[in-house]
């Protein structure tokens, strides 16, 4: 991690370079903002004590790094202005290494978090993207039993009622051995995501449902399920191929349609089916599978 010292009295910065490369880290020197706004470091620590300086386009630019701002006193044009620019934090001179280091430490973890949630978010949408729903989230009323004949169907709708109500999910599979001390674990704010209801005993099952009286939940289950919680049911005729599912004949023929319907044209698509034309016109017609225009 590479450290940029904005910082007019050369002592002082030289001083805190020492002290954090002692620490790990590499460091440069600036003495003024129009020389280090053409730098390249992963955490600024910037002076806001720099005579005739204007030190709110390095902030602009640099808004996405971590800034620190080191400060004499604190006041609007001292902490408060470069805060809303986009500094992230600002600490009192004189100040010791220990708190620094602590300040750079969390925010590092911070950005790692953004970065690993913001994959981990694009990662599920482009998982999702083939699964077409046009359910209205706002018609999803928290606690609630979903049932389906696809469970990936319910993850997108899940995920996107979090996204849109800006709700943190906690995600309870229940095929893993220690679901019972997660439950226990979450508060009655947190929002459960619970699947595979299926794999519990009937014991097992009746106390979940007994505990989760206690909390706000989407559970999510892919066969009838008797419970006093409100329950709606979602299927889907364009379910995708998971590998560890066995797909009926018909439910692989239909997925193959819809998968492959626009990229053959209907001879090279029914040949590859080991259908006659004929055969895959009739399977359109019984399933309402034929092309949008």
């Amino acid at each position: 991690m590479k450290i940029i010292i904005v910082e007019n009295e050369m002592y002082l910065a030289q001083s805190i370079a020492s002290k954090l490369s002692e620490n790990g880290f590499e460091t440069e020197i600036f003495s003024s903002t129009k020389e280090a706004i053409k730098s390249n470091g992963d955490v600024y620590l910037l002076s806001t004590n720099l005579p005739g300086q204007n030190t709110s386009p390095l902030i602009t630019q640099f808004k996405d790094k971590i800034i620190i701002l080191m400060v004499s006193y604190i006041n609007n044009d001292t902490v408060g202005e470069p805060l809303k620019l986009g500094a992230k934090d600002y600490i009192v001179k004189p100040f010791m290494i220990e708190e620094l280091l602590r300040k750079i430490e969390h925010y590092q973890e911070y950005q790692n978090l953004k970065k690993h949630t913001l994959l981990y978010q694009e990662y599920m949408d482009n998982l999702l993207q083939e699964i077409e729903t046009d359910f209205d989230t706002d018609k999803l009323s928290i606690p609630v039993v979903i049932q389906t004949n696809y469970q990936r169907l319910i993850d997108k709708l899940v995920f996107k009622y979090a996204q849109d109500k800006n709700k943190l999910l906690t995600f309870i599979p229940l095929g893993n051995k220690d679901w019972k001390e997660k439950l226990a674990k979450c508060n009655a704010t947190s929002l459960l995501y619970v699947t595979e209801i299926h794999t519990l005993k009937k014991t097992d099952k009746e106390f979940l449902l007994s505990e989760l009286k206690n909390h706000k939940f989407i559970l999510c289950s892919t066969s009838e399920l008797e419970t006093d919680f409100e329950t709606i049911t979602l299927n889907t005729d364009s379910k995708l191929y998971d590998q560890n599912e066995i797909l009926t004949i018909d439910d692989y023929v239909k997925f193959i349609v819809n998968s492959f319907q626009y990229k053959f044209p209907d001879t090279e698509l029914s040949k590859k089916l080991g259908i006659s034309r004929k055969s895959l016109w009739e399977k359109r017609k019984k399933y309402g599978l034929f092309k949008k225009k």
